[in-house]
């Protein structure tokens, strides 16, 4: 079967997770790119909404996805999934249980994606997968310490300045009320924030 090149960024972004021992490395990162298809959603369609089972554990090749819970009848955004990395509501996917938040598409989206038994079956007998997943997780725990601890120790603005400087693609791509949200902060205080430091 021929290789899609649509999915020759998903290659490289593996590889910046994956310190090459072996050639054997190169054969099984071909392997994991085959196991994932294609899941195509429009903008405001779900991954998965709150309350039900996630069942897919997702690169994003094109578009954002918004994770969010409802409180109070008002939406938080709790994570943005930019373009090139990936996603799931990881709780849900693991253990199939309810998803305590929805992941939606704020703009149409091009999904690479794998099931529950897909993804074991690649952390089993996968070495390149296995080490991609070890060392994603290890980062994203590392950014959501720091996250927690920002949202403690900075005031609004540090926290807009901070993400100016560490994730640029977000001010450019995602839309004010979202960042907003994801800042803990109002959109008219965002606003404001944003003519200070402009």
């Amino acid at each position: 079967m021929e290789l899609s090149n649509s999915k020759t960024s998903f290659i490289d972004y593996l590889r910046q997770f994956i310190d090459y021992e072996s050639n054997d490395f190169e054969d099984d990162i071909q392997k994991t790119k085959e196991s994932f298809t294609v899941l195509n959603l429009k903008k405001n369609d779900y991954l998965v909404k709150e309350g039900e089972i996630c069942k897919h554990f997702c690169y994003v090749e094109s578009g954002i996805l918004q994770h969010s819970i409802l409180i109070l009848d008002e939406e938080k955004t709790s994570y943005l999934a930019l373009r090139n990395t990936v996603t799931t509501s990881l709780n849900s996917f693991l253990f199939n249980k309810s998803s305590r938040k929805s992941v939606k598409a704020i703009f149409d989206c091009k999904l690479l994606v794998i099931d529950i038994n897909i993804f074991r079956d690649l952390i089993k007998n996968n070495k390149a997968f296995h080490q991609f997943y070890y060392n994603l997780i290890e980062k994203q725990i590392c950014l959501i310490d720091d996250y927690r601890i920002d949202l403690l120790t900075l005031t609004a603005e540090e926290r807009y300045k901070k993400l100016l400087a560490t994730e640029p693609k977000l001010l450019q791509e995602v839309p004010l009320h979202y960042l907003a949200s994801f800042l803990g902060i109002s959109s008219r205080h965002m606003s404001r924030i944003r003519k200070n430091v402009l």
